[in-house]
């Protein structure tokens, strides 16, 4: 892979050798973001573990947010007003960022589901041990 230093930061172009593919560099922030989106979908989908599927979760956060900071970067390849150059749009850069935010809040969310569903199944196990393997119903006694 290959950078070339003669284009401009946003309008790089990014060389893959094997497929003769010329990227730039939004492009490839494009397809690398629908990748981990993707990726992380696939394991949330196709695992049971509690943890793990937050994690997928995650990732899958992720790869939304690299693909909405790459179309912030692609709408704002034009000059801005005061002809500075190219930036990043602003509105798309706080939505990322409150994105960001969100997820941390809902991964501790997550995290304490997860330990509270994991101690009641755990409990629920201790009980049946105790109870010699069958449930009791106290109305079926009387």
């Amino acid at each position: 892979m290959m950078l070339d230093s003669s284009a401009g930061a946003l309008g790089a172009s990014v060389e893959a050798g094997l497929l003769g593919l010329e990227l730039t560099q939004v492009q490839w922030y494009l397809l690398l973001g629908t990748a981990v989106a993707v990726i992380g979908m696939v394991r949330m989908l196709l695992t049971r573990d509690l943890v793990a599927r937050l994690i997928a979760l995650n990732v899958t956060g992720i790869g939304s947010l690299m693909i909405i900071l790459a179309l912030a970067a692609r709408s704002a390849e034009s000059a801005d007003a005061a002809g500075s150059g190219p930036g990043i749009d602003p509105v798309l850069s706080a939505l990322v960022i409150t994105g960001l935010v969100i997820t941390v809040a809902f991964t501790g969310l997550g995290a304490v589901l997860i330990r509270r569903i994991e101690g009641f199944q755990a409990s629920g196990r201790r009980d049946d041990a105790e109870s010699g393997g069958t449930a009791q119903d106290p109305e079926a006694e009387q």
